[in-house]
């Protein structure tokens, strides 16, 4: 069987590395220079910024890949654990450090508001019951049948899916520092806590069953451990090549054309690419699916996101590894992510400091940092080229005043990335950054399904397919994959 997989994020990779071991002949197509997808690196002047995803959990599921082929993965990564998960620093200065430490959380909720010390327990207990039945049992399984999510209906109501993230911490939670720093979540998988189902209130549990994790020399390095293993178990890898047609034969997968001028015959075609733009740009002679059609005209995209990545001669020692930041407004500030669609200067941000782990990200006695704000996607029609310059400014003023004192005159190498880099680079709909928003009528059975609807022979994996955005999400997808196939 001749495989071939379209893009090179986690989900492709795992997917290409999954088929391999099942003996298919793979072929994995990138469109850039480099693997990774949204899990590039950029190297400027001796500094190293992981180009996306820079929180690892469930390392167990990137272990997997390797021991598919009998290889121990201590041979190609080296993944650790964080003491210190995340710092939230709020306005007024209040800081909370958030770990697997349990003594130590309850301790600093008592500090903030004895009565939610229970709330938290409770809070704990109900996300275990979700996480088991949310990942656990149900994050690698097809979603394509009607009948089988129908199945999952009473228990998923039973978990209160039907409510939002913020909605279900609020009901065990009264203090509104503690409702946002246990709400948080899933602005890490592009939804908001305001609209994004319940169920992703697994990942609270998540990160306690296996700890926040980080990989020595960047996420980049666990990209560049899982290339030598495709390369040793004979999967050929296209690099600089953009899949520009999916060419079908009476509704049945034929080829790929790379670059608009070389075809490659192919049994089957496995997206790691957003669902959206395959759908709409590179599928040709596609049958008319008027459902499928109103499904995905009525979808709603994740948020957009402003990366700005810098290096200081100055070494900030007393920033953590990861810290967010919560502006003033938390409820109307997403409302203007995600509903309105405008900017806002009351910004929350998400700083992440890999030297304070790992030196050899930046030169020595130097500091490396990326800071990520979300910000409306590119429905928005915000012009980047005038607001980047702004947002870069603001965020700045931001982070001098609360987290890196003078640090305008201290940045030695700097740039940024807008949703325009997500629609353009990575072929995102309207740049957003994570595919479609995690809301429970886009969850299972209702995101773009894993085995095309559409034709034959055609598969998704990634952020925008079950189970959703999130390196333990796009894993996950490629097993949904593994049992499909």
């Amino acid at each position: 069987m001749k495989s071939i997989v379209i893009g090179s994020g986690f989900g492709g990779i795992a997917a290409a590395l999954r088929l391999r071991a099942k003996n298919y002949d793979v072929t994995l197509i990138e469109k850039q220079k480099d693997l990774g997808g949204r899990a590039r690196v950029f190297k400027k002047n001796g500094f190293t910024f992981d180009g996306g995803p820079t929180v690892i959990t469930a390392p167990y599921l990137i272990n997997e890949l390797f021991e598919l082929f009998n290889k121990n993965p201590k041979d190609y990564i080296e993944i650790i654990p964080l003491k210190t998960w995340y710092r939230f620093v709020f306005e007024d200065g209040m800081k909370f450090d958030y770990s697997g430490n349990e003594d130590e959380m309850k301790m600093q909720i008592e500090k903030v508001n004895k009565e939610d010390v229970k709330g938290y327990e409770n809070l704990v207990k109900f996300t275990k019951k979700i996480f088991d039945k949310g990942f656990l049992e149900l994050s690698d399984v097809p979603f394509d049948k009607p009948l089988f999510m129908m199945k999952q209906l009473p228990a998923l109501i039973n978990l209160k899916s039907y409510k939002s993230v913020y909605s279900l911490v609020s009901s065990y939670i009264k203090n509104e520092k503690l409702r946002r720093l246990l709400s948080m979540h899933p602005l890490l998988v592009g939804g908001n806590p305001f609209t994004t189902t319940s169920i992703y209130g697994l990942i609270l549990y998540l990160e306690k069953k296996w700890g926040i994790h980080y990989s020595m020399g960047g996420t980049g390095n666990i990209i560049k451990g899982l290339e030598r293993l495709m390369i040793e178990e004979k999967i050929k890898i296209l690099k600089d090549s953009e899949v520009t047609s999916i060419n079908l034969n009476q509704n049945k997968i034929k080829s790929v054309t790379i670059n608009n001028q070389k075809e490659f015959d192919a049994d089957n075609v496995i997206c790691n690419a957003d669902p959206p733009a395959v759908y709409e740009k590179m599928l040709i002679n596609k049958k008319k699916n008027n459902f499928f059609n109103w499904k995905k005209k009525r979808m709603d995209y994740s948020m957009g996101l402003f990366v700005y990545y810098f290096g200081t001669k100055k070494v900030y020692e007393d920033v953590e590894h990861h810290t967010i930041k919560f502006g003033n407004k938390y409820k109307e500030h997403l409302q203007d992510i995600f509903d309105r669609k405008k900017l806002n200067e009351d910004i929350s941000y998400y700083l992440h400091r890999p030297s304070a782990t790992d030196k050899s990200m930046a030169p020595k006695d130097h500091d490396c940092f990326y800071v990520l704000v979300p910000v409306p996607n590119n429905q928005s029609g915000i012009d980047w080229s005038i607001e980047g310059d702004k947002i870069k400014n603001l965020v700045i003023d931001k982070m001098e005043k609360s987290l890196l004192p003078n640090l305008r005159e201290n940045i030695v190498e700097d740039f940024y990335l807008t949703p325009d880099y997500f629609e353009k680079e990575l072929n995102t709909k309207y740049g957003s950054g994570f595919s479609i928003q995690p809301k429970f009528s886009q969850s299972a059975y209702f995101r773009f399904h894993n085995k095309s609807e559409v034709c034959d022979g055609l598969y998704f994996v990634g952020a925008g397919t079950h189970p959703g955005a999130g390196v333990p999400g796009v894993l996950s997808s490629a097993k949904v994959l593994d049992k499909i196939l």
